[in-house]
């Protein structure tokens, strides 16, 4: 974990793609309770640490994630996330050139529980939520193509789901059909940066989250 902003209400850090935002199943020390004891340490609190989750990166994303410190910052964070006040970049590496150096897609997701995996489809259903993202291809390497995504709305695996419905599954994503895992059992989805005006102090926050340094291919690209 690596601290990449801090003040008196929030913390962002760069998540790897092997945390867990949260507890699970698994019984792995999830990120938020890292972060709790990294507070804790740092400014020698007694007692219980307050951090509010307020949004999610699933398992083999990595990238930058924000906590709120402060209950006055979570309600707000909470409601910025509702309304779509935030803005997130995400970058992802796919093998297969897409169709347009650029593009809006539009989808409608259904999510399947028990095999926590959604689906696309291009026309609307009664049990499918309107997605959609932006694309724009701004690198490539000998094999491999760099796609910076914008997020409109939040669904549930909705970048590697609709990726994957245009026919460039992201590399390593086993799930929504890429032909083999990563080393490391993630996949090569990277959230790059959140742009957002502080909920206290009303200043305009970028985050930026360098990418993952022991991926050669990241680093291949150059940017």
């Amino acid at each position: 974990m690596t601290v990449l902003y801090e003040d008196n209400h929030i913390i962002a850090v760069n998540k790897s793609s092997s945390e867990i935002v949260q507890g699970d199943k698994t019984g792995d020390q999830p990120l938020s309770e890292t972060i709790k004891l990294y507070i804790k340490e740092k400014y020698n609190k007694p007692g219980e640490v307050f951090l509010g989750v307020v949004h999610r990166l699933d398992r083999p994303v990595s990238g930058v994630l924000l906590f709120a410190k402060t209950s006055k910052a979570l309600t707000r964070l909470n409601e910025m996330f509702r309304t779509h006040e935030i803005k997130k970049t995400y970058w992802a590496i796919v093998k297969e050139k897409p169709e347009k150096s650029e593009a809006r897609l539009e989808h409608y997701l259904t999510r399947n529980e028990k095999q926590n995996k959604s689906m696309a489809y291009d026309k609307p259903r009664s049990d499918a939520k309107h997605s959609a993202l932006s694309y724009r291809l701004i690198a490539q390497s000998n094999t491999y193509y760099l796609l910076e995504v914008q997020l409109e709305t939040g669904r549930h695996h909705q970048i590697r789901c609709q990726l994957a419905k245009m026919g460039c599954p992201i590399k390593g994503d086993l799930k929504y059909g890429f032909s083999r895992s990563n080393p490391n059992g993630g996949i090569s989805l990277h959230a790059r940066s959140v742009e957002f005006i502080h909920p206290v102090s009303k200043l305009a926050i970028h985050i930026i989250a360098p990418v993952p340094e022991n991926d050669a291919l990241w680093r291949a690209f150059n940017v």
